[in-house]
């Protein structure tokens, strides 16, 4: 398996820019997982694919307003972008630029004052926030702005549409996208068909952009970050499997989560940590049975997991298929269901 092997053409005019004005009018290409056949839909229709007692599972993690813009005393400009907390008041951060912002460095936010700590073996900085008055997570948030990915080059007009309907525990640094789609019109017609939703939660950390740079993918060491398995979710899924009801995570970060917990066996027990769990071909799944996910970038850990859920040529078929069709792809695009 090399790294090439997940690469993929895409048009750079087809990476979207902006979400749709209505949530569930994406497109939806329908595969099923074992043969590679596949069908044009739009998400709406994922109602069909549900029966009673089905159980479908979400990452119920919100975008924190994570990039912040400062300053030092001497007046240079300094961006801060928030990665995970650190205790109280304190972040594990990213500073561009970095090469000054040693231990002891003070950097000015309004009125809240940003003091290095320390700098980590990878190069983030710990730091910790203060101000003479008032909560600092609440200024933090005053003054931060959500982030958007690397590739998406235009302002963001309404925030909330990089968060999903149902997002609610703070800490994540980029959307799950695969929920973005999702209406509350259209979890309530779930629930009406009988489909039971739960929610876990992934903490998206920066990571998540982070290409995989050796030829060899089993060698690349995958980001950490946090989850939550509840017990009322854990509960669901081994009630919906016991009835023979099937799994549907939403989106990868979802998978990974489920997945994890998986690794101790079934039934699933709730627990909450750090997973670093990295899905590749060869990768045999415990617990989910369906995807919703997006389309994701040539060569990611991404694009590596749905191949393990599927397989390889199926997916880069497909693929191929959404070039030509004028898919919309990544973050804001159209969504892919692996059946």
């Amino acid at each position: 398996m090399k790294l090439s092997d997940f690469s993929y053409y895409l048009p750079e005019e087809l990476i979207a820019q902006t979400p749709l004005t209505n949530r569930s009018a994406s497109r939806l290409l329908v595969m099923d997982r074992k043969t590679g056949a596949y069908e044009d839909k739009h998400f709406e229709d994922i109602l069909d694919y549900f029966q009673p007692g089905d159980c479908l599972i979400a990452n119920d993690s919100r975008v924190i307003p994570a990039r912040l813009q400062a300053k030092r005393p001497t007046g240079g400009a300094v961006e801060i972008f928030l990665l995970r907390p650190y205790g109280e008041d304190r972040w594990e951060c990213l500073v561009k630029p970095g090469r000054n912002a040693r231990e002891g460095q003070i950097l000015l936010l309004g009125d809240l004052t940003a003091t290095v700590e320390s700098v980590t073996e990878e190069g983030n900085r710990v730091i910790a926030f203060t101000c003479a008055e008032g909560d600092v997570t609440d200024k933090l948030k005053a003054l931060g702005e959500v982030p958007l990915p690397p590739y998406i080059h235009e302002k963001l007009a309404d925030a909330e549409r990089y968060q999903t309907v149902y997002s609610k525990a703070e800490g994540s640094v980029a959307a799950p996208t695969a929920g973005l789609h999702f209406t509350p019109e259209l979890l309530a017609a779930l629930k009406e068909k009988g489909v039971n939703i739960g929610y876990v939660t992934l903490h998206v950390g920066l990571g998540t952009f982070r290409p995989v740079k050796v030829e060899d993918p089993t060698t690349h060491k995958m980001h950490s970050e946090y989850y939550i398995l509840p017990k009322e979710t854990a509960d669901l899924i081994n009630r919906t499997k016991a009835a023979g009801g099937r799994i549907t995570a939403v989106g990868t970060t979802a998978t990974r989560v489920l997945e994890t917990a998986g690794r101790e066996g079934l039934p699933l027990k709730e627990g909450s940590g750090e997973t670093d769990i990295f899905i590749y071909p060869g990768f045999e799944f415990a617990v989910i049975d369906r995807l919703i996910t997006n389309f994701h970038l040539p060569e990611s850990t991404l694009i590596m997991l749905i191949s393990a859920f599927s397989r390889r040529e199926h997916i880069l078929k497909a693929y191929e298929h959404a070039v030509q069709e004028r898919y919309r792809f990544f973050s804001f695009g159209d969504a892919m269901f692996l059946k």
